[in-house]
């Protein structure tokens, strides 16, 4: 609905509500006398009572009244309950990724040791359970939270686990630590997800975008095309896909990933035959069936030629 049809009804109530008490002013001075009269001698109807229920309450005893709870005592019980998550026997800080274990070289070693540990754990439970795996990452946090690595695992747990919220501010530490593009599809995705997709096209346009090794700007490119199709954009969705990455001749990793996407995209947008052609391609070289291209075409197949329902 255009703003005009919101606008419509919130109008109208307005004017209505403004009539009513329009309408109250117009009645004669002795009605708003009395009515005023009434409203006072209920207060002090209201205020005898609460006088009277003071005198009966007991007396305090005496000493000193506790704190109340202030925002940094209750961040301190937050990390003290962090650090509380117990280590699987099984998590060994000699694990870890020798050059996250160099950025804990700030900690003591008794320290870095039990983060290391939690790193590995969280490491290990990431895919089987994202929710572990971030109890653990945020155990880390509460140990290193200067660390970049460490800030970095919070935000990529935090991603898995669905809390984009605390994803976002996690990978934005961490960059603002390490100065690393790196997880700009991991933020811009973050976005994504809590609905926000025209902030999402802000982080694609980031600069530090430029800088991103090539898988990661495939990512984000995705990422930006997902956006576009959020804001109803079908067929700035299919460019934001198009380049040189699309038609390389050597297939990579990410390459059934984004033709996947184009795949989606442009069925998305009504051009079943392009999106036929695609999933195919995507079929012929995901030999690990990391998408369901296959399911896909197969869909396709029943439906018929230029169908857009048939996406599913």
């Amino acid at each position: 609905m255009d703003s005009a049809g919101r606008d419509g009804p919130v109008g109208g109530r307005r004017s209505q509500a403004e009539g009513r008490s329009a309408g109250g002013q117009r009645r004669s001075s002795s009605a708003a006398g009395s009515s005023a009269a009434g409203r006072d001698s209920a207060r002090r109807d209201s205020a005898g009572r609460e006088a009277a229920a003071h005198r009966s309450r007991p007396p305090r005893p005496p000493g000193p009244r506790p704190p109340p709870l202030v925002a940094g005592d209750r961040l301190a019980e937050q990390r003290r309950a962090e650090r509380s998550v117990p280590l699987p026997d099984d998590a060994d800080p000699r694990r870890l990724d020798p050059e996250v274990g160099r950025e804990l070289r700030s900690l003591s070693a008794a320290t870095a040791d039990r983060v290391a540990a939690h790193l590995v754990a969280a490491g290990r439970a990431l895919d089987e359970d994202p929710a572990r795996a971030l109890a653990h990452a945020r155990a880390a946090r509460a140990l290193g939270g200067r660390v970049g690595a460490v800030r970095e695992a919070v935000g990529v747990a935090a991603y898995h686990a669905g809390e984009y919220a605390e994803a976002i501010a996690e990978l934005r530490a961490a960059r603002r630590i390490t100065g690393s593009p790196e997880h700009l599809p991991l933020l811009a995705d973050c976005e994504r997800a809590l609905g926000r997709p025209d902030r999402a096209l802000q982080v694609a346009r980031d600069p530090g975008a430029s800088g991103l090794d090539q898988a990661a700007r495939v990512e984000l490119k995705i990422v930006a095309s997902g956006a576009r199709r959020d804001l109803g954009q079908a067929e700035a969705a299919v460019l934001a896909l198009q380049g040189p990455e699309l038609t390389a001749a050597t297939v990579t990793d990410w390459t059934p990933r984004l033709w996947y996407a184009y795949a989606d995209a442009l069925l998305a947008a009504g051009r079943v035959d392009e999106a036929r052609q695609w999933f195919l391609a995507v079929v012929t070289t995901d030999e690990d069936d990391t998408t369901d291209a296959a399911e896909r075409l197969a869909a396709l197949a029943v439906a018929g030629p230029n169908d857009p329902e048939s996406g599913g």
